[in-house]
């Protein structure tokens, strides 16, 4: 009889552990999904971008800023040339721009230090780097914004 009740309970702990163990799980996955980066999860796409107004062709020319080739390593030890052209929404913000072009081209040379050639290939991989790169830099100016960036050029090798 003894040995019953001690087995029982032997049980009923064996199974609480279990539950505390899986429940423990549950709550680090749980934490681990809120903690991922934001800004990050939302420059996954393009649609979480907001769309420029229309302009004529002229206007968006006046707003734009060409950045030539920028050569540099991805995280897969490949290499990159890319050429971009940044167009902004109103001219103070391209004036900001023209004067905060080297943060510009840092900012440009970490985001791609990060990503590997197949994170930038293809229409996709292009449009994600574009998502990103509004994301990161729009938050350096104070004039305006980056409405949409281009890229005109790109070499991966």
């Amino acid at each position: 009889m003894l040995q019953n009740k001690m087995l029982q309970w032997l049980i009923m702990i064996l199974i609480a552990i279990t539950l505390i163990v899986l429940a423990g799980f549950v709550l680090w996955d749980y934490m681990d999904r809120k903690s991922a980066d934001p800004a990050t999860e939302a420059a996954s796409s393009v649609t979480n971008v907001k769309a420029p107004a229309k302009k004529s062709a002229a206007e968006v020319k006046e707003l734009t800023v060409q950045m030539p080739e920028i050569l540099t390593n991805l995280s897969n030890k490949q290499f990159v040339k890319v050429s971009f052209a940044f167009e902004l929404e109103n001219k103070k913000a391209k004036e900001e721009f023209e004067n905060l072009d080297f943060r510009v081209k840092s900012i440009i040379i970490q985001t791609l230090a990060d990503m590997t050639a197949e994170q930038v290939s293809g229409k996709k991989g292009q449009d994600n780097l574009k998502a990103v790169l509004i994301n990161n830099l729009n938050g350096i100016f104070s004039a305006g914004k980056i409405a949409q960036i281009d890229i005109t050029n790109i070499v991966i090798n």
